[in-house]
C-alpha cells in the first residue's frame, strides 16, 4: 500500500501562486506516475498534471504555461507549482500515484482563487 500526504493549498488572489506537495510512503517501489486531478463544485474530476518516473510530463490544456509539475524521486515527493492562478482554478486538488501494483489517492487539498 501507498500513503499520500498532501499540503500547500489555500486562498490566493487571482494572478497569485501556490505550490502543492504530495509525499508518498509505503510501497513506493511500484510507483510510476505521480500527479494531480482536481474537482470543482458541480464538475467532474479532471486531470491537471502528471509526471512519470522518466520525467515525462502531461498537462491539461487549461493549465499549460502556468503550472509546472516536478518530482523528487529520492524523497518520493511530487510538486505542483501553480502560477497566474485564475478563479476557474478553484477546486479540490487530489494527488494520485499509479503503477503496475498500485493506485492511490491523497485526501485532497482546497485551492481557492478569489479577490
Amino acid at each position: 500500500q501507498v500513503q499520500l500526504v498532501e499540503s500547500g493549498g489555500g486562498l490566493v488572489h487571482p494572478g497569485g501562486s501556490l505550490r502543492l506537495s504530495c509525499a508518498a510512503s509505503g510501497s513506493i517501489f511500484s510507483i510510476n506516475t505521480m500527479g494531480w486531478y482536481r474537482q470543482a463544485p458541480g464538475k467532474e474530476r479532471e486531470l491537471v498534471a502528471a509526471i512519470a518516473i522518466s520525467g515525462n510530463t502531461n498537462y491539461a490544456d487549461s493549465v499549460k504555461g502556468r503550472f509546472t509539475i516536478s518530482r523528487d524521486n529520492a524523497n518520493n515527493t511530487a510538486y505542483l507549482q501553480m502560477n497566474s492562478l485564475k478563479p476557474e482554478d478553484t477546486a479540490v486538488y487530489y494527488c494520485y500515484v499509479h503503477g503496475p501494483l498500485v493506485n492511490a489517492w491523497g485526501q485532497g487539498t482546497h485551492v481557492t482563487v478569489s479577490s
